[in-house]
């Protein structure tokens, strides 16, 4: 079988070939929040200061994530980027990487736009509040963790990134935590969304058991010669393509709150305003969406589970 033919999705740009300030600018995306973050919950700075300046970053974060996007509409590329080695066993190798590919630079925009329109808001709508620093920090740290889901090159760091955002998430909705409503609805959000981190973990595990590694690109190329290949479950004989794809499609179900799971989001609405935004438009909400279109590579050979997601989506 020729792979070349059968994936043109991704196309790998050596990080001695890139040009070192996109290298740069790309990775400043991901963690100016999280300096602004660190900044927000700093005791030896004026709370009004460590505010505008966390808010500032994340209006640095959206400027060069529309430069980066205007750059890919002028010349689209993909750019996997390898930091170092994470975790090494046997010949299981998982790296801090991240992939930029056109659907990245796209979620990047949008979610950095979002944020820094919440965030603006938020000066204003809870600018009589004692902890202001530490809601602009919380909001801060979302987008961090929202940015490393959607940039991430392997599962587990997609996984670190999309816990986080469910960590992030109670943090937010139980800012007003001297209130009941809020401290339940805060614990119900989580709860829901463990179902879902339950199944991706589980997925997690079965492509390291089957593919032997985590990466996007790796498993897109190795996808074609485990199209037949079966684990056995209670006496039955399963694709496990099929089983992985089950799996993460319910992640996204539970993370997106679909039908059945998604009785976490009403009660979201008990936090501040500003989080139902950030949590209900375009991020927190479409982070199962954006796993889907990632594993597209994985549901196109796996047609039953493909029409599964169209029906509920």
């Amino acid at each position: 079988m020729n792979l070349n033919n059968t994936f043109t999705f991704f196309e790998i740009l050596e990080f001695r070939n890139t040009n070192l300030i996109i290298f740069e600018i790309l990775l400043s995306i991901i963690f100016l929040p999280l300096i602004g973050f660190l900044i927000s919950i700093t005791k030896t700075i004026n709370q009004s200061i460590c505010v505008l300046l966390t808010v500032f970053l994340i209006f640095n974060s959206f400027i060069l994530s529309l430069y980066i996007f205007i750059l890919n509409l002028k010349q689209p590329n993909v750019l996997f980027i390898k930091i170092s080695s994470w975790i090494n066993v046997g010949n299981i190798n998982i790296t801090y990487s991240f992939l930029f590919d056109s659907l990245t630079i796209v979620m990047l925009l949008t979610v950095t736009l979002i944020s820094f329109l919440v965030n603006v808001y938020s000066l204003a709508y809870i600018d009589k509040e004692a902890n202001l620093n530490r809601f602009i920090a919380f909001l801060s740290i979302f987008t961090f963790f929202m940015l490393i889901l959607i940039s991430a090159g392997n599962f587990l760091l997609m996984f670190l990134g999309w816990e986080g955002v469910g960590l992030t998430s109670y943090l937010l909705i139980n800012f007003f935590h001297h209130r009941i409503d809020a401290n339940k609805s805060a614990i119900k959000a989580v709860i829901v969304n463990r179902i879902g981190d339950f199944f991706f973990f589980f997925s997690i595990i079965l492509i390291v058991f089957v593919f032997k590694c985590l990466d996007f690109i790796l498993i897109s190329l190795l996808i074609p010669f485990f199209v037949n290949f079966k684990i056995s479950l209670l006496g039955n004989d399963y694709g496990v393509l099929t089983i992985i794809s089950l799996f993460l499609v319910l992640a996204a179900c539970a993370k997106s709150s679909q039908f059945a799971l998604h009785t976490w989001l009403p009660d979201a609405m008990e936090g501040p305003t500003p989080v139902s935004a950030l949590i209900h438009a375009a991020t927190m909400v479409t982070a199962g969406i954006f796993v889907l279109i990632r594993i597209s590579f994985i549901l196109e050979f796996v047609p039953n589970i493909l029409t599964y997601s169209y029906f509920n989506r």
